[in-house]
């Protein structure tokens, strides 16, 4: 996108990763800090990292994951309970089987029962404080760890409202349990709603806490909002490198990435391509790091589901690129990075295509994007950090007879954030020059389909099944997915341009972490 034009023309390009443009600021050596104005007169900060050299990179280990590096989730868990005494001819208690602290201490014991449960079933990093019972507000006082959690899991057995009130004023996220009939039945069961919730009105008065947040009885509705919260804590003030600068698919320059950065707190740092293409010829220079290129390539072809249909040193060439964009990420302490330039400059640097390579960064627990479209790039983050699998930025095509398909030159191969799908090793389709990866991403999959609009306000949510791979004239990874939603309306409904997709079902959780940074959430 030209720097020039207010929107990215499709008639200027024909492919679905537009070209880097010479005169995009982007494109050259940027200052250490620069600020582009964005709407409403607020300015973006986009910090370059500049003085970067392969010798210093070069003495960095490689550093292996099979999996997305996450961050525990810390929940607090806080009984809240009553102790009334008897009154003779008077109502002196209210609902609920908790009224003693024998009772409260049973109820304790239960409750660490269940949560060692869940700790044990979770599936993203869990970590759970001690279990404390309080009476009333003034208890809160002598907690200790609540500073220390993300989230307060509150056992609402009884209690007056202004400890929910108190708690809540600590600006943690907040999750109530309450009983029905796994246990003694608690009186908020009964009150939540018209009580605290609604405050003796007709609507929800209640910032930062609704209907969504409350649970009765299920600890599998528990850990879903766990996972949900987990996600999200990882994805808020995430870094990020973007290789040529921030963009936004089709929209304004600076817009889009101001918005991300506001809602998503992103630490966006760039490294100009002046910068990439002195680290790419110095890293040519270097024997040991061509060496371990090309070892590491061969490695690559020989495993079990992947063939070579491309020439071998556009593949040798995308490792050292591979290793290069590591240590960059290493070095900045991130674990994100996203091309501006995903064609026509990276090309000429790298003699290959960077397909291959972001496939390569994925599939070892780095997130990998390209075209650097943070239209779509933040949900991408949040998935994978819900999911603790890779995703697969795609285009979509047009939704028809309850199908429609999605393709990229870019696909992850280790979906399920373990096991290699098979792979073909091709050109990238629309220069057919380079190495992209065929994912043949099997059939029967259970697919998370998040739809981005492109002013970060409305996410569209849509699961999907692939029932093909095929082969046609169009980006290399490509899959045919089936849903259960009218076509005419997805054609509709269906805001932005590039999805994020990722194997399994993770739209509840996705839509409880969207409406705590402002972002309306619409499930097809």
């Amino acid at each position: 996108m030209k720097s020039s034009d207010k929107y990215f023309s499709p008639m200027k390009s024909h492919s679905c990763c537009p070209s880097h443009d010479e005169n995009n600021p982007f494109s050259n050596g940027l200052s250490r800090r620069k600020f582009i104005k964005v709407a409403g007169g607020s300015t973006l900060s986009v910090v370059a990292l500049s003085g970067l050299s392969w010798q210093a990179l070069a003495n960095t280990d490689l550093e292996e994951h099979t999996g997305i590096v996450r961050r525990a989730l810390v929940v607090k868990p806080i009984l809240v309970y009553s102790t009334p005494e008897y009154k003779h001819q008077s109502s002196w208690r209210a609902w609920g089987g908790i009224q003693t602290e024998q009772d409260a201490d049973e109820e304790i014991s239960r409750i660490k029962g269940e949560l060692s449960k869940l700790q044990s079933e979770a599936d993203f990093p869990l970590k759970f404080l001690s279990v404390t019972g309080i009476r009333g507000s003034g208890d809160i006082g002598g907690i200790k760890d609540l500073e220390s959690a993300d989230v307060f899991l509150i056992y609402a057995a009884g209690g007056r409202m202004d400890t929910f009130d108190a708690l809540h004023n600590m600006n943690k996220d907040m999750i109530f349990f309450c009983r029905h009939k796994s246990g003694p039945v608690y009186l908020w069961y009964e009150i939540i709603s018209p009580r605290y919730l609604r405050q003796h009105t007709d609507s929800l008065a209640i910032t930062g806490v609704d209907e969504m947040d409350v649970v009765i009885d299920s600890q599998d509705e528990i850990l879903w909002r766990l996972r949900a919260l987990g996600g999200l804590k990882n994805t808020l003030n995430a870094g990020i490198i973007a290789i040529g600068g921030p963009g936004a698919w089709a929209q304004p320059e600076g817009v889009v990435p101001g918005i991300v950065e506001n809602k998503f707190k992103f630490r966006i740092q760039t490294v100009s391509y002046d910068e990439l293409g002195n680290l790419i010829r110095e890293a040519r220079g270097d024997t040991s790091a061509i060496n371990r290129s090309e070892n590491r390539a061969e490695e690559y072809l020989r495993e079990s589901g992947t063939t070579l249909e491309t020439n071998r040193k556009y593949v040798d060439n995308c490792f050292l690129l591979d290793e290069i964009f590591r240590k960059i990420m290493d070095n900045a302490n991130c674990r994100a990075i996203t091309i501006n330039g995903c064609m026509g400059t990276i090309m000429p640097l790298a003699e290959t295509s960077a397909c291959l390579t972001l496939s390569l960064l994925n599939d070892a627990g780095y997130l990998s994007f390209c075209e650097s479209d943070f239209v779509v790039i933040p949900a991408g983050i949040l998935l994978a950090n819900i999911s603790g699998k890779p995703v697969f930025l795609n285009d979509p095509t047009y939704p028809h007879d309850g199908i429609i398909t999605l393709a990229h030159c870019t696909a992850p191969r280790r979906m399920d954030g373990q096991n290699k799908e098979p792979a073909r090793i091709l050109t990238h389709f629309e220069s057919n020059y380079g190495a992209a990866p065929k994912v043949e991403m099997h059939k029967g999959q259970v697919v998370t389909n998040i739809i981005p609009d492109f002013q970060v306000s409305q996410y569209i949510g849509l699961k999907g099944t692939i029932v093909d791979h095929p082969f046609m004239d169009i980006c290399r990874s490509q899959i045919d997915i089936s849903y259960d939603v009218d076509s005419n309306i997805l054609a509709k409904r269906m805001p932005g341009f590039h999805w994020m997709t990722g194997y399994g079902d993770y739209l509840r959780e996705t839509g409880y972490a969207l409406k705590r940074i402002g972002i309306e959430w619409e499930q097809l």
